[in-house]
């Protein structure tokens, strides 16, 4: 990552005072920020949902013990989360939990405001 980019979202010790999170305008000095389109963002809302969906999903299969005769072993364990996984991502193509709209209108929102004309100064 670009060393000014990585200070503009706040990678340095701790990493937690993101300017991006104080002040959305801050998009606007980001290298290369294009547009997004609605359909753009409710794509990146669906990801979102779909990752959020599967870490809840995740710890209702960690106590499932697999069956011997059809499955089970090593195997089995490690693929489990890929099938958490495509669970996810089939509860959210069939409309999820309301994540994916909401992530939607905040990166429209966010874009809005970054390339939104900035305010006349003041006058003294």
């Amino acid at each position: 990552m670009p060393s000014n980019l990585s200070s503009m979202l706040g990678a340095g010790p701790g990493g937690l005072a993101s300017p991006l999170a104080a002040d959305p305008m801050a998009f606007r000095k980001l290298p290369g920020m294009k547009a997004t389109t609605p359909d753009e963002a409710l794509k990146v809302g669906r990801q979102f949902e779909s990752m959020f969906v599967s870490e809840m999903l995740n710890p209702m299969f960690a106590g499932v013990k697999s069956d011997k005769v059809f499955g089970g072993g090593h195997g089995e364990e490690m693929f489990r989360s890929l099938q958490v996984d495509e669970y996810a991502k089939g509860l959210t193509a069939q409309g999820g939990i309301g994540i994916a709209s909401a992530v939607q209108r905040e990166i429209l929102r966010i874009q809005e405001q970054a390339h939104a004309p900035a305010p006349a100064p003041a006058a003294s």
